[in-house]
């Protein structure tokens, strides 16, 4: 007859299960794969740096600015809610971080009569100077963080947030 080899009912069987399972198993696993790794493939569309206002809104005196974070978590989007309190003098940019250090509560430009030209915790009465820092004798036991700043033309950018790097707690 002819020189192929003949495989036998069993061997054929088998591997036509063994093909049929891994076409189902590549069926299932393909997804399940792209749908782990797609955020990683994603390039980022926008940078970190978020417009606030004009360079000429902001005075030595600290401006409430509020402002919104798009935020990626895996595969949903969202905006969150920021707030920065921004001071310019002699050309500088101070925007500070509202959290406030000992609990997380949010802090005020002269919300206490008691102390102007402060920054005041109510949940723990704890105050902090223009720059950030934390007074002594307050609840708060480090500086106010800041964000990272840039001005390009007039327009004030925000960055991430970092330890305040004028004062030291």
């Amino acid at each position: 007859m002819s020189d192929r080899k003949r495989i036998s009912r069993r061997t054929f069987l088998m591997y036509s299960l063994m093909g049929t399972g891994g076409f189902l198993a590549a069926t299932i696993l393909t997804p399940l794969v792209r749908f782990a790794i797609d955020p990683a493939l994603k390039a980022k569309e926008e940078s970190d740096w978020i417009p606030v206002g004009d360079i000429s809104e902001f005075g030595p005196e600290p401006t409430k600015v509020d402002f919104k974070v798009k935020q990626v978590d895996g595969w949903y989007e969202s905006e969150v809610p920021q707030t920065a309190w921004i001071t310019v003098e002699n050309g500088e940019v101070l925007a500070l971080s509202p959290i406030c250090k000992h609990l997380g509560c949010t802090v005020n430009w002269n919300g206490s009569p008691d102390h102007p030209n402060q920054y005041f915790c109510p949940c723990h009465y704890g105050f902090y100077e223009k720059n950030g820092k934390n007074v002594p004798g307050t609840p708060p036991s480090a500086p106010l963080d800041e964000y990272e700043t840039k001005v390009e033309g007039t327009t004030v950018y925000l960055g991430k947030i970092v330890p305040n790097r004028l004062v030291r707690g």
